[in-house]
């Protein structure tokens, strides 16, 4: 498959996502797409420019980071499916209310136009505070399909949601088929 990768900026998940980056890319095509800010930002969990780097030298190409550049991803059948990983929780609000200001935002409305999978590998920390009802509305929409997730730190930060990538590509097959990975709550 051609995957659409679309970073976000949950920058404490960025170790993870590039370890399922790399297994993907060992079966599939990537095409990397990442937010204004996770283009842009350093952070403690690493510079933006180590970060960009390392992504374009495991998929071969620059990533799409404006929203110029992600408009043509549908019309020109540029993936056969769109991950976001990790999705914010403002990701998640802005697909919810149908607001696209982002390149990922485009990537996702692009994609939708011609009826591409889009799923979501959430990582928030408010996911059962104010993120919730966003997610709930998108589990009720057309194409969107959610690599499984859970509390990750239900004491210390209870309203906290992170998706297991380690069931990205099982949820990313799936979802090609048009059926949601169960159970979505772990």
């Amino acid at each position: 498959m051609r995957i659409g990768f679309a970073v976000c900026g949950s920058f404490c998940s960025f170790e993870k996502m590039f370890k399922e980056m790399i297994n993907l890319s060992k079966k599939h095509e990537i095409v990397p797409i990442m937010s204004e800010i996770a283009y842009s930002t350093d952070t403690r969990f690493g510079k933006a420019e180590d970060w960009r780097r390392k992504i374009e030298e495991l998929c071969g190409r620059k990533i799409i980071h404006t929203v110029v550049e992600a408009e043509p991803l549908g019309p020109k059948r540029m993936v056969d499916i769109l991950l976001i990983e990790p999705c914010t929780g403002n990701t998640v609000a802005k697909l919810s209310s149908g607001i696209t200001d982002t390149a990922v935002t485009m990537a996702v409305k692009s994609v939708l136009r011609v009826g591409t999978p889009v799923v979501l590998t959430v990582a928030t920390n408010d996911g059962l505070g104010a993120a919730a009802e966003n997610i709930g509305r998108l589990m009720n929409r057309k194409n969107y399909f959610f690599t499984p997730l859970s509390q990750d730190d239900p004491k210390e930060k209870p309203t906290s949601l992170v998706a297991d990538f380690t069931l990205t590509e099982e949820t990313l097959l799936l979802a090609a088929e048009r059926k949601q990975i169960q159970p979505i709550y772990r």
